[in-house]
C-alpha cells in the first residue's frame, strides 16, 4: 500500500498538468475571407436564400430532400428547384455546374463546396451563401452530425476545407 500511494500521487500530478483544448476554443479559431462586399445579390438569388432558409434545423437524412430530412445537395437542389432552376441532385455532378468564381467575388446565392474527409481535396459537401460581410462570408448547409444550419467560413474547420465556389445563376 505504501508503495501504491506515491504512484497514485504521482499519476494524479502528471495527469492534471496537461492541458486540454476545449471544443469551444477550436471554434473561435477564426480567419479573415477577403471578400468583395460591393456587389448587391440579385432578387432571384436572395428569393431562393430565403426559402432555403425556412429548411434550418431540419434533420440530416442521406438523400433527403423534405423538411422530414435532407442532405446538402439535397437542400440546394430543392432550393433552387422551387424558383425553376434546375441543378443536379448530387455534390459531384453540382461541383462543376455554372461558372467557377474566385472567393473574393463570392455573392448570396453562391455555391461553396468542401472537401471535409481527413487528407483529402475531393469534394463531398456543398452550401449556399447567405452573407457576404468583410472578412466573412456565411453558408446555409445540411451538416450530417446538427441537421441544416448556417455556418461561416472565417470557422476554422470550414476555411481550411474550402475548395471552390460557383455561380449558377
Amino acid at each position: 500500500m505504501k508503495r501504491l500511494l506515491p504512484f497514485l500521487f504521482l499519476t494524479l500530478f502528471i495527469v492534471s498538468c496537461k492541458s486540454k483544448k476545449t471544443a469551444s476554443s477550436k471554434n473561435r479559431q477564426t480567419h479573415a475571407v477577403k471578400v468583395n462586399t460591393t456587389a448587391k445579390p440579385t432578387a432571384e438569388a436572395e428569393s431562393i436564400v430565403k426559402y432555403a432558409k425556412t429548411f434550418s434545423g431540419t434533420r440530416y437524412k442521406y438523400g433527403g430532400t423534405t423538411k422530414k430530412g435532407m442532405d446538402c445537395s439535397g437542400l440546394i437542389h430543392t432550393s433552387y428547384k422551387k424558383y425553376d432552376v434546375n441543378l443536379p441532385r448530387t455534390t459531384s455532378t453540382l461541383k462543376s455546374t455554372g461558372d467557377w468564381i474566385d472567393l473574393k467575388e463570392v455573392n448570396v446565392g453562391d455555391l461553396v463546396f468542401f472537401a471535409t474527409k481527413k487528407n483529402s481535396r475531393n469534394v463531398n459537401h456543398v452550401g449556399i451563401v447567405t452573407s457576404v460581410r468583410p472578412g466573412n462570408v456565411e453558408f446555409l448547409h445540411a451538416s450530417s452530425s446538427r441537421g441544416v444550419m448556417i455556418s461561416s467560413l472565417a470557422e476554422k474547420y470550414w476555411y481550411f476545407s474550402f475548395v471552390q465556389a460557383r455561380r449558377v445563376l
